[in-house]
């Protein structure tokens, strides 16, 4: 009797154990950094990636540092394209910037996903951030988020050669082509706050905060979630545009 007694409440354990969700929760919150929930009753038409920390290329950062991974993005939105039940894609910016190149693959394939895309920058969307946050059909800016935008620049030792300051001037117009190609600001104005002087303490560039960003071009309009969400969902509707045989229509 007393060993039915206690394999009851080992059942009785287990099967908390399995209805609690709680010990997933924190698993996920452990491992991951983020949780799907709150969850809506049906499953959300709209995938959600965060640029946070700073953008690492082709060399891994020190572990303290926060950092977000382009070879773990580039699957992600892969999977996004080809997923179905996702029609809308939200990208959710708050970076120092980072790897030049990683920057650039991560923007290529935001701007050439064919589901709408809209994008927020809160808190800094600063360096090679800002043609991430301008990679999408939309943009928002917070009111008190900022964008650094300054000349590339190369650490660690550098051959001083004309060849290196000639692959850096490359590398620079691929950032300014992108830019001005995926926004309304020009390339005289991107390139004079690009090489503004007295603006920043140690370096040449410019701090540009919410209006001043929409104002020169940069971004779209100045908002949050809820109106980057408003305005994907409209253009999620605007896309959805169905054939008589039921098809989505590109």
């Amino acid at each position: 009797m007393e060993k039915q007694s206690v394999t009851g409440q080992q059942s009785e354990q287990d099967t908390e154990k399995k209805e609690d969700p709680k010990e997933g929760l924190l698993d996920k919150i452990q491992q991951l950094g983020q949780t799907n929930v709150p969850q809506m009753g049906n499953e959300s038409k709209i995938h959600c990636l965060t640029i946070i920390g700073q953008i690492e290329g082709h060399v891994q950062l020190p572990p303290q540092n926060k950092t977000t991974k382009y070879e773990h993005l580039i699957p992600q939105l892969v999977a996004i394209e080809q997923n179905p039940k996702i029609e809308g894609l939200l990208i959710i910016l708050n970076t120092v910037g980072g790897d030049v190149e990683a920057g650039l693959a991560i923007s290529e394939m935001l701007s050439s996903l064919s589901k709408p895309t809209v994008s927020v920058v809160l808190g800094g969307g600063h360096s090679i951030g800002v043609p991430i946050a301008v990679s999408t059909n939309y943009s928002f800016i917070a009111e008190t988020a900022t964008m650094t935008i300054h000349p590339v620049r190369l650490t660690g030792l550098v051959i001083g050669v004309p060849q290196t300051f000639e692959y850096l001037d490359k590398m620079q117009d691929r950032v300014i082509k992108f830019v001005t190609k995926n926004s309304n600001i020009t390339e005289d104005r991107f390139k004079e706050l690009m090489l503004s002087k007295g603006n920043l303490t140690r370096d040449i560039g410019t701090n540009v905060v919410g209006e001043d960003a929409v104002k020169y071009g940069l971004i779209n309009e100045v908002g949050g979630i809820g109106k980057a969400i408003a305005k994907l969902n409209k253009l999620i509707e605007e896309r959805a545009s169905v054939n008589q045989d039921g098809k989505l229509i590109q």
